[in-house]
């Protein structure tokens, strides 16, 4: 997937991995950047986010900001959908009196 120190663009790798491929990656990810290397990663997820000692840039309606991993819109979504998926899945299925 990746070898050695060098410039890597990511564009949502996460979208076919499963959480535990999201893992592997960032031990990846991690490696590259104690290697020398960077890596730019372009994502909506709250794993590959959490990276440490990453810098976390968040793209909205207001323009591009450095942003801290609990502050992201992304975790708060995912944080309050873990909690009460229902609370987001009554807009999106369809009530069975319906």
């Amino acid at each position: 997937m990746v070898s050695g120190p060098g410039l890597y663009l990511m564009d949502e790798p996460e979208a076919a991995l499963s959480f535990t491929s999201c893992l592997r990656l960032i031990g990846l990810m991690d490696q590259v950047a104690r290697d020398g290397g960077q890596i730019i990663c372009a994502t909506h997820s709250p794993v590959l986010a959490g990276l440490p000692g990453a810098q976390i840039l968040e793209l909205d309606d207001e323009g591009i900001r450095t942003a801290e991993w609990e502050g992201l819109q992304l975790v708060d979504h995912w944080r309050r959908y873990l909690a009460r998926p229902d609370f987001y899945l009554r807009h999106v299925l369809s009530d069975p009196a319906d």
